[in-house]
């Protein structure tokens, strides 16, 4: 399955310009570093989703040279003009020879791994689209973690502090992790850690500082136990003792709502997330839920079979979403076949609800399984593809753009949803918290419009399991 974020193995150009060898590579510019300049330019020019001019893509990378040589302090780098021609081979030799210019002259100043970054930057920025960039280790690194996450010894909870009562307030526990397990909810407060008060532990302290307290006490090696007092409705109730676990945060936030409704809020359409919804939709069905909210708020995106895989929860034939290369070669990704039990479905979106999440929204619009509430979503329609470098840094590139089931070209439009809800400005909302969120509480008045309407229609219907 195609992601939107999916590693790709050199092929066509990529692999004939793979092995030239770097010119004057004593000089600075090492073979590893070569290919991966020879590597982001050809998947650049091979896979950019609109046509690329060799010229421009070697000004970029001279423009980003130069740049890079001036904030090391050299004030007038004299570094020559790069010519494209109509030979690739020869533009990256050209790529190449630049590189090594700089460093041979100014070697004593710099680093020949940055110069090679800032040309690598310079090629794949020379396009200028906002998605196509160069990510260093650190930032390839810090993509994955963003959309996967990393393993920690913890508890299984999301929170903040209270203004009020300065008291850790539970906004969410992951399902079947220990505070799930150990019987914590949603909107329970933590007042004590160890028999030692919330209030001692975060007093005097700046914000970022009494997070970092807060995060030491409650993590810890798995199979260690820490002591937690809670109070719930405002009334203190038996101390739990919590047995740490390994700990993933999970990119799906569920919870039954007033009303029988389930709800469950994507952070990031991780390689998880499908499986996550899967499990948080189960647990919902069991409790009794008689529609769903699917909170899209405020996730960016991620991969693209996830996407695919959340839509095919509730979407059960059709289409999902086409992407659409530079050749004009379209690829159509259908439902699954895995949707849950029929219910009334409200999708919450706004202006930061993008890529993968446009996918999901577009398609449960499109196929009118659900409805979209809120504002209108980011309008990013375009597909990236990663291609990893040997040293841990990556280029990301813009390769293709998608549409809706029903062919709608969303880049830089966005979806408008079927009921307008916004947020009044200076409101500070909870996510899952309809007291807490006018969008929210708008939805749920909406399907429980639907939940009296189907009830006086089909109340004798058979219900499917949740596969």
């Amino acid at each position: 399955m195609k992601r939107i974020f999916a590693a790709a193995l050199a092929l066509g150009l990529a692999a004939t310009l793979a092995h030239i060898p770097s010119a004057s590579a004593a000089a600075g510019l090492s073979q590893q570093q070569a290919d991966e300049l020879t590597a982001s330019y050809a998947y650049l020019v091979q896979d950019f989703y609109q046509k690329v001019e060799p010229q421009s893509v070697l000004n970029g990378a001279h423009k980003s040279i130069v740049d890079y040589l001036k904030s090391q302090g050299i004030k007038d780098p004299k570094i020559s003009e790069l010519r494209a021609s109509t030979d690739d081979v020869n533009n990256v030799r050209e790529l190449q020879r630049e590189v090594n210019e700089a460093v041979s002259e100014y070697g004593g100043k710099i680093s020949s791994t940055k110069v090679a970054y800032a040309a690598i930057s310079g090629v794949v920025g020379s396009v200028k689209d906002r998605y196509t960039v160069f990510l260093d280790p650190k930032s390839f690194a810090e993509l994955n973690e963003g959309l996967d996450g990393t393993s920690f010894g913890g508890v299984g909870l999301t929170y903040s502090i209270d203004d009020t009562t300065k008291n850790i307030r539970v906004e969410n526990v992951i399902i079947d992790g220990p505070s799930d397990k150990a019987g914590l909810r949603g909107d329970d407060e933590i007042s004590a850690i160890n028999d030692r008060t919330v209030k001692d532990i975060i007093a005097g302290a700046a914000l970022d500082v009494q997070q970092a307290r807060i995060q030491k006490l409650l993590r810890g090696d798995p199979g260690t136990k820490v002591k937690l007092a809670i109070v719930r409705a405002d009334a203190p109730i038996d101390p739990v003792t919590i047995t740490r676990d390994t700990i993933k945060p999970p990119s799906v936030f569920a919870k039954l709502l007033p009303g029988d409704i389930g709800y469950a809020q994507l952070s990031v359409f991780g390689q998880n997330t499908g499986n996550e919804l899967n499990a948080a939709l189960n647990r919902l069905q069991a409790q009794g839920a008689k529609a769903y909210v699917l909170d899209l708020r405020y996730n960016g995106g991620g991969y693209l079979n996830a996407a695919v895989d959340v839509s095919s929860k509730f979407i059960p034939t059709g289409p999902i979403v086409t992407v659409r290369s530079r050749a004009g070669q379209a690829t159509e990704y259908d439902a699954e076949n895995i949707a849950v039990a029929p219910r009334p479905l409200a999708v919450l979106v706004n202006a930061y609800t993008a890529s993968a999440s446009e996918i999901t929204a577009g398609a449960i619009e499109d196929s009118g399984v659900g409805t979209l509430v809120g504002t209108k979503t980011f309008g990013k329609g375009v597909v990236q593809t990663i291609f990893p470098l040997r040293d841990g840094s990556a280029v990301k590139i813009t390769t293709a753009r998608y549409y809706t089931p029903d062919g709608h070209d969303i880049n830089t439009v966005g979806i408008q949803p079927q009921i307008e809800a916004d947020i009044p400005k200076g409101t500070k909302i909870r996510p899952g918290y309809p007291d807490d969120d006018p969008q929210l509480a708008k939805a749920l008045t909406f399907l429980q419009g639907k939940i009296a309407s189907v009830a006086g229609t089909d109340a004798a219907a058979p219900v499917p399991q949740v596969h």
